[in-house]
Order: C-alpha cells, then sequence, then structure tokens
C-alpha cells in the first residue's frame, strides 16, 4: 500500500521536472528549503504522505499553539508535492521534513509517483556546512547520475563518504528507474546561525540556469543582505569570529570564484557540523 495520496484533480502535466529538498540533514541554515519555498510560491498541492506512517513524533514533534491558556491549533509535519509552472516548465516540488522512516518503501512510492507524473529529470537541491565565509561567492557542488547532463563538472573529485540523506536514497531509486537525476548543493559558512539566504539564491539560480526559465529571487536578495550586514557587525564585533572568518579567506584564495573544496575537506566540514548537532562541540 503506498504512503501517499494523490490529489482528485491532477494537472495534465508534460516533461515535469520534479525539484525535490527535504529539511533537516542536507539543509544547512535551511537554505535548500528556503530555496524551493522560493520555487513552489503558492504551488497546489498534487500528492501527500502519510505523516503518522514517516515521522518519529518524538524526534519531530508537531507545533502546538497556546492561545489564552487553551490548547487551540497543531501544526503536523508535512511532506508533498506541489505543482508549479514557471514559464512553460511544469515543475513538481516535493518538499517538506525529511522523514525518520520507512525510506525503502518511500523509494519505492517516489519510483512510482515520478511515472504517474510524467517526471523526465530529477532535481535534488541541498546545502551543507563548509569551509567558506559570507564575504566570499556561494560555492554549489553539482551531481548527475549520468555524463551530459550538465554543462559544468561534477564534484568534487574523488570519493566523498558522508551520512545520507532521505533525499539522496529516493534520487537514487529513481535513478536506477531509468529517470535522470542531477543535485545542486551549496556550503554554507560554519558560523551562519541566523539562516543564509545567499546560498538559497546561488541554489534557485543555478536551477534556473539548468531549466532555461526565470525565477524571481527579490525577497531572498532582500533577506541576503540583511543577513549579510548582520554578519558583518557581528564579526566586527567579536575577535575569535573575525579570526575564523579571516582563516576560511585565506583558504578559498583571493580569487573572487565559486571554488570547490576538496572531497576530505569537505567530509571534515561535515563531520564537525554533526558533532555540534550531537552536541559534542560548540559551534
Amino acid at each position: 500500500m503506498p504512503l501517499y495520496r494523490l490529489a482528485d484533480d491532477l494537472p495534465d502535466l508534460r516533461d515535469a521536472v520534479l525539484v525535490a529538498s527535504f529539511d533537516g540533514w542536507v539543509d544547512a541554515a535551511e537554505a535548500a528549503s528556503r530555496a524551493v519555498a522560493q520555487v513552489a510560491g503558492e504551488a497546489a498541492v498534487v500528492a501527500s504522505f502519510d505523516p503518522d506512517a514517516v515521522f518519529d513524533y518524538r524526534s519531530r514533534r508537531p507545533v502546538l499553539d497556546v492561545q489564552d491558556g487553551r490548547l487551540s491549533e497543531l501544526r503536523w509535519p508535512e511532506l508533498t508535492i506541489r505543482h508549479a509552472r514557471v514559464e512553460r516548465r511544469d515543475l513538481l516540488i516535493f518538499s517538506g521534513a525529511e522523514p525518520d522512516l520507512r525510506w525503502t518503501e518511500l523509494a519505492t512510492d517516489a519510483v512510482e509517483l515520478a511515472r504517474h507524473l510524467n517526471v523526465t529529470e530529477w532535481v535534488s537541491l541541498g546545502a551543507v556546512p563548509g569551509a567558506v565565509a559570507h564575504t566570499r561567492p556561494v560555492p554549489v557542488m553539482a551531481t548527475a547520475s549520468e555524463d551530459g547532463l550538465l554543462d559544468e563538472p561534477a564534484g568534487p573529485e574523488g570519493l566523498l563518504r558522508v551520512p545520507s540523506a532521505a533525499l539522496s536514497v529516493l534520487e537514487m531509486a529513481v535513478t536506477r528507474a531509468g529517470t535522470p537525476a542531477v543535485g545542486f548543493y551549496a556550503q554554507v559558512p560554519p558560523y551562519a546561525s541566523i539562516g543564509y539566504a545567499a546560498a538559497s539564491v546561488a541554489l534557485v539560480g543555478r536551477l534556473a540556469r539548468h531549466l532555461g526559465v526565470a525565477i524571481d529571487v527579490e525577497p531572498l536578495l532582500d533577506e541576503q543582505r540583511e543577513q549579510h550586514a548582520r554578519y558583518d557587525a557581528a564579526v566586527a564585533g567579536d575577535a575569535m569570529l573575525r579570526e575564523t572568518v579571516s582563516r576560511l579567506e585565506s583558504a578559498a584564495g583571493d580569487v573572487e570564484s565559486e571554488q570547490l573544496p576538496s572531497g576530505d575537506d569537505l567530509a571534515r566540514e561535515i563531520e564537525r557540523f554533526l558533532r555540534r548537532q550531537d552536541g559534542g562541540e560548540n559551534p
């Protein structure tokens, strides 16, 4: 029995591209979530997944509103696919909370949905911690399930072994079933505690260029400018943070480019991120 429910009235989809991103892991500073939210806008839901089946509510609790001493509303974690039309492209935005449970069943459902909804390409969006500074352009790594899908090199070169996200499990199942896939993963500074809209802008830009469409990012640009000013102020007032940013800038070099790290460098940053998530290291 599938874990999803389709909407009663499905749009007429032609050569749809499925854009997927889940919050949680592979969503550093919520940059990827903000990117897909910008792409989706007010898009209509075409498929929703049973939250009781895929979430552990003890680790991802519903949000409770208490109004004037009365329990008034519960908001449950969601996992949905929405339809948006950008210019002449049909986009299916697969987003929400990263599922805790039944990943292999979800992967089977993703394959079935890709066929049913006429998906011709899968695009994963993510954000990962990196040895980068907010004063430099956002590096974006690209992955591809086969040669010829990208107009840029995939990377980083060599073996990169990291804990997997549910997003990658689903992507691999879909590609094995015959749907090509690419992924774009922005790098986020390790001190980006208030969000990092610059990475969201970079992801939307990469997606738009890949699809050959224009996607409005003006709200994200406003957020990016405000955050950049706040990070500048934090650096000016904190000698330790100033030294950290200086080291990150030196590691990136003096060239203002989207420089990608080695696989070993990226793996080390991700391991540090995981230790902070587990409470073993201060950010």
